[in-house]
Formats: C-alpha cells, structure tokens, sequence
C-alpha cells in the first residue's frame, strides 16, 4: 500500500500518465481561451489523497515555442471522476540562444544547440540538482563509515552542463553530520536512464 499523502515518482512514460497530460493541457485551454499544443511529459509523481493526485510536469508548444508547465491532476478512478487542480507556466525550455532560467530535466540528454555544451550556473531549487544533490550526500555517506548520518543543508551553489548522454552538475554542499557541518565539492552525473553516479568529491574548507 502506498503511504497515505506521500509523493513518488513515476513512469512518466506510460499511457495513463501520457492520457492525463493531454487533459489537463485540453482542460487549460478550455479554460484560459489557449492554444497550447501537448509535446511530452517530462516528469511524473503521485500522491495518494481520497484517490491520487498526479504531479506532472508537462512540455507544450505555445505559438511555436517550447514551455514547460506544472499541473495537478486529481482522479478518482472509483467515481470516475478527474479534476485539473493546477496548470502553471514553470519555464522554458532551453532553445538555441539559451534564454531560459531553469536548467530542467528535458534538457538531460539534449545537445545544446549551436553552441555546443558548456558549464552553466544553475538554481539550487531546481529538482534535478537536488536530486543530483541528494543522490551526492547518500553516496557519501555509504562510503564513510560515519555512525552519524549526512544531512543536505545547502546547495552553496551548483553549475551543470548538458553532454552527449548525461549531464554533469558540479556543486558545493553543506552537510551536517552530528554536531559538524562540512562542506563538499562534488561532481554528479545523471545519465538518459535517469539514474546519478557521484564521480568526484573532496572536502571543501
């Protein structure tokens, strides 16, 4: 059984994700008067309320430009009811003249255009680099034989770069372990499957 109220991640690949996408971009338009034109979905959770309550993160094309949107999709599949809680704009997606804020995970296992790839400051907030962040801090602690576990305190700063099939984020973390805080350089692959690999930390003074 699924923890009641708790958020996972899922398959943003399959029909009933891919189905539900196409609503919430349908019932947007409805709503707003918009033209906006579904592509893919990026990224896909649920979250087990009175039915389940799907987070996607969604691409559309609007006027031939690539946006991603956050929507909300409560289903009761009992009742046969679906309800779009929220649509919002959540960025663009990167084109050639790089003019996008976000670095997001559509842009994973893309070639930048043009200019070929290269090293970018990125926001700390952004779900990619604190799961890459995450995934850093789990593996450091694996490989310590500390009693006392690892907590992420901050992402100091984080830059990431897009290669032919992964992209690399190079970060400064705050961790605390006990009663100490310590700081890490690390570098954190995350490769088109999706998964991370730590592949360099030091300790930071």
């Amino acid at each position: 059984m699924a923890r009641l109220g708790g958020v996972r991640e899922v398959s943003a690949n399959s029909v009933e994700i891919d189905g539900l996408a196409r609503f919430a971009v349908e019932e947007h338009n409805k709503k707003e008067n918009a033209l906006l034109e579904f592509a893919r979905v990026v990224k896909a959770k649920e979250q087990v309320v009175a039915g389940t309550l799907h987070h996607l993160t969604i691409e559309a094309i609007e006027a031939g430009k690539k946006k991603l949107y956050e929507a909300k999709i409560w289903v009761k599949p009992w009742l046969n009811f679906k309800e779009l809680q929220e649509f919002k704009h959540a960025g663009d997606v990167d084109g050639p003249d790089g003019g996008a804020s976000s670095f997001t995970s559509s842009d994973l296992g893309v070639k930048r255009d043009g200019h070929g790839p290269g090293w970018r400051e990125v926001p700390a907030h952004d779900p990619a680099v604190q799961d890459a962040a995450n995934h850093a801090v789990k593996t450091i602690q694996q490989r310590s034989n500390s009693l006392f576990p690892y907590e992420l305190q901050e992402i100091v700063h984080a830059k990431a770069e897009v290669v032919d099939d992964f992209a690399k984020f190079d970060m400064l973390l705050k961790v605390k372990r006990g009663s100490n805080e310590e700081k890490y350089k690390v570098e954190v692959h995350k490769n088109n499957e999706g998964n991370f690999l730590l592949n360099q930390m030091e300790a930071h003074v």
